[in-house]
């Protein structure tokens, strides 16, 4: 049996340029896929290249064109320090964010932030890393987002906008949503109220600001309004301490997000109080685990994928030198077993 000979390695383009016949800019070309090398002369070195085992070195390419193909995905956590990524919000939407990354030829690199000074975002973008910058979520920090926000184009913000904003951000009317949860149990009757969530970040305040809308022009219900964390390791005894404060004296609570709901249904029923006959409980995001328990979420629904898309777009829109203005998307009220 004759052994069929393996064809060599290339290393390098200079090499295959020889090979082919071609100049070094023209296989560069038409590795690139670049129309300026006729079909079928592309075809034929990448041919070649394949045939060799030759990959072109992806980081010099990125340096002569300036560009290092890195997104970066930054998740800052100012006044939820004890937050973690796995949080199933951040990993709804950092799911989709890195579909549409990848999808364009980026690499991702994620971090978590817990804001030391007002600075934190300045070292990320002018570490020379990245080619722009998605922050899931302002937190307390959304003047440090908006002073690099004012030089730094590259940056797009899942948050609230506020008008004559610098920055670029994707996100759900907030205020509109928590006018939905609330008219929902009003109009199921419930008129004893409580508000579950921590409004130290701009969106969970707009939330309560539109169920407390929602109240005044009921005008003839009650709200008490408790502080409750994101943290997964303190939610449940904090809302345990809620439900024991409130006792009789709720029929409806709108909770700021879908885990904080899930959580006080559960802590309801460990109560012998059956959700929602005697209390009513709206949660915020509809996230896919919302549909996963009993009795299924009464939620409001912000558009986690058509969100992300919208972010990506505005960044490639940006990263090309475009301007790109913020969306607001508008929530939708989903109604389920729990309200």
């Amino acid at each position: 049996m004759t052994d069929v000979k393996k064809p060599s390695k290339i290393k390098n383009i200079a090499e295959l340029a020889r090979l082919a016949g071609v100049s070094a800019g023209t296989v560069s070309r038409a590795l690139a896929d670049k129309s300026l090398v006729n079909k079928e002369t592309r075809e034929r070195i990448q041919a070649l290249a394949r045939q060799h085992g030759f990959r072109p070195n992806q980081m010099a390419r990125r340096l002569r064109t300036q560009q290092t193909g890195v997104i970066g995905v930054v998740i800052p956590l100012g006044h939820e320090r004890r937050q973690h990524i796995s949080d199933p919000f951040f990993m709804t939407l950092f799911g989709y964010l890195a579909d549409e990354l990848t999808e364009s030829g980026h690499d991702l690199m994620l971090s978590r932030v817990i804001p030391g000074d007002d600075e934190w975002l300045d070292r990320i973008v002018d570490s020379g890393m990245l080619d722009g910058a998605l922050v899931i979520g302002q937190s307390d920090q959304f003047e440090a987002i908006e002073r690099v926000a004012r030089d730094y184009r590259p940056l797009v913000v899942w948050g609230s906008c506020r008008a004559g904003q610098a920055q670029c951000t994707v996100g759900v009317d907030n205020a509109a949503g928590g006018r939905l949860a609330a008219d929902r149990l009003l109009s199921r009757g419930r008129r004893k109220l409580a508000f579950f969530g921590d409004t130290r970040g701009p969106e969970i305040a707009e939330r309560l600001r539109g169920v407390e809308e929602a109240i005044k022009a009921a005008g003839h219900a009650a709200l008490a309004v408790f502080p409750t964390h994101l943290a997964s390791d303190e939610m449940s005894a904090q809302i345990g301490s809620h439900l024991d404060a409130l006792g009789d004296e709720v029929d409806g609570i709108v909770c700021a997000s879908d885990i904080i709901a899930m959580t006080t249904i559960r802590l309801l029923h460990e109560r012998g109080i059956i959700v929602p006959e005697r209390v009513a409980v709206t949660g915020f995001d509809d996230l896919p685990l919302a549909t996963r328990m009993v009795p299924q979420l009464t939620t409001i629904r912000q558009d986690i994928a058509a969100g992300a898309r919208a972010m990506v777009a505005a960044l490639h829109r940006r990263i090309a030198g475009e301007d790109a203005p913020s969306t607001v998307m508008q929530p939708l009220l989903v109604e389920r077993e729990s309200a």
